[in-house]
């Protein structure tokens, strides 16, 4: 089992910062801001050489049971509860305040053991913070500062004594994959094939993202079973992207619950900016991104937007339409958006759309197989053989108009790459070919190869056939 450790304390002591110093990346958003972590987030750390999960929670605060601070605070006591020990950070420099006190007595009374750890140590100004958090009684605090790297030598130390007192076991565990969108240049083989056996025991990068409100965190809470993301009629709960580990009939997921993106000009605030770029980030990791859209909403330009968004950054798409079951009209309304995505995207014709209810269930059978086939067209590979069967016969069905009474001519064509499908011509004057010849042969390299909703490059390069005998 490996050791887990929650980060916990009232709001804006730091946790962020040393939850990001302790795994060695910017996984957590940090902002002067209170109560910027709202769900809780995992992730594998090092202390010391020792591997652990460090867990980072929403600041403790003592607001009532109907509140937002509420549900926070049950995320909180939940990652409690799963750890083998906690680290209680105090603001050294704001000294021990009432709150600090009243949370101290009750991870005192708990049966986790604790190890207290006092922030923001890099002034001298802090001293006395230090000396007064003996008074909490929950032994000697480690005086650290997350920010600057100060300190950590004695955390290691606390770490330490605190496994070796309660005999904790230390399992070395294999560095994670962050992502295995690893793009194939070169030649390509003949052989037409999907993903590789290496490939498919990798976990597989799925983003849920959407508007506010729409229901992302209700969904990846219905997939897990449990709850894991805080979720409520309030829009924009979810303020960070939050990954998450998933098994769908024996595959690994490490999907990504994101922050609703609003249109650019409705988007002031530093909070917001920080976290419209986590969720962009969560898109550049994932292989395929569910697009949330509600029903009982139109399918607004902000919806088109990151869909566009999706395809240029080249990711396999699956739109979930969320709360289809609340719809009375429910075959006018998935009309409108199958009409109005093949207006607004004819890049990407195909893109399959699912109607779901992720607070019921239902319909949220039908989305898995759909992501998983939307990963399989994302990787397909087509033979080169083919390719140029393809190219023939296109050409001379439809060849591309003479230009200046010059013909183009294509003689060669291969697929470069996946994740998307990647193909280029070879032709003797690329820079002649039109705009809307190059959307012809996309849409029936679409059509002919059975590559639905899927983003396709299309590269026109001057050159000869490489095959041909030369002279």
């Amino acid at each position: 089992m490996t050791i887990k450790v929650a980060i916990v304390g009232r709001p804006n002591v730091g946790k962020s910062t040393l939850f990001n110093r302790l795994v060695g990346k910017r996984l957590a958003l940090v902002d002067d801001t209170p109560g910027v972590t709202r769900d809780r987030r995992e992730a594998k750390a090092s202390l010391g050489g020792t591997p652990f999960l460090v867990i980072d929670t929403a600041g403790l605060e003592d607001d009532g049971d109907t509140k937002l601070s509420a549900r926070m605070r049950a995320q909180t006591d939940i990652a409690i509860n799963e750890a083998d020990f906690v680290f209680f950070m105090i603001d050294a420099r704001a000294g021990v305040t009432p709150l600090d006190k009243y949370f101290a007595d009750l991870l005192r009374r708990g049966n986790t053991p604790v190890i207290l750890v006092c922030n923001k140590c890099e002034a001298r100004v802090s001293e006395a913070g230090v000396l007064d958090s003996f008074s909490l009684g929950i032994g000697d605090p480690v005086p650290i500062s997350a920010e600057h790297g100060e300190g950590l030598s004695e955390l290691i130390e606390a770490f330490d004594k605190v496994i070796f007192e309660h005999n904790l076991q230390v399992e070395e565990e294999p560095e994670e994959v962050l992502s295995k969108a690893v793009f194939i240049d070169g030649e390509v083989s003949d052989e037409e094939a999907d993903a590789t056996e290496e490939d498919s025991k990798l976990p597989l990068q799925l983003a849920i993202v959407g508007r506010p409100n729409v229901g992302k965190s209700t969904l990846v809470n219905y997939l897990l079973g449990e709850e894991r993301q805080i979720t409520g009629p309030e829009a924009g709960l979810t303020r960070d992207s939050i990954a998450v580990t998933y098994f769908y009939e024996d595959r690994e997921i490490r999907m990504f619950d994101t922050a609703g993106l609003r249109r650019k000009a409705k988007v002031m605030e530093k909070l917001e900016k920080l976290s419209v770029a986590d969720t962009i980030r969560a898109l550049n990791f994932a292989e395929v991104v569910v697009l949330m859209v509600d029903a009982t909403m139109p399918f607004e330009k902000q919806d088109l937007s990151i869909a566009s968004l999706i395809v240029q950054e080249g990711r396999s798409l699956v739109i979930a339409l969320n709360k289809y079951d609340m719809m009375e009209n429910r075959q006018e309304v998935m009309k409108d958006i199958l009409d109005t995505l093949e207006h607004s995207l004819p890049q990407v014709k195909g893109i399959p759309v699912i109607p779901i209810s992720a607070l019921t269930g239902k319909g949220i059978d039908k989305l898995m197989p759909g992501v998983f086939e939307a990963y399989r067209l994302w990787n397909k590979r087509v033979s080169t053989a083919k390719l140029n069967r393809w190219l023939a016969a296109t050409m001379a069905y439809h060849p591309h108009p003479s230009i200046k009474g010059r013909r183009i001519k294509m003689r060669y064509m291969t697929q470069i790459k996946t994740r998307p499908p990647t193909f280029a011509i070879f032709c003797n004057r690329p820079s002649d070919v039109a705009r809307s010849y190059e959307r012809y042969m996309l849409n029936e390299i679409r059509w002919d190869f059975e590559l639905p909703g899927v983003p396709i490059r299309l590269m026109l390069r001057k050159g000869d056939n490489p095959f041909a005998k030369k002279k």
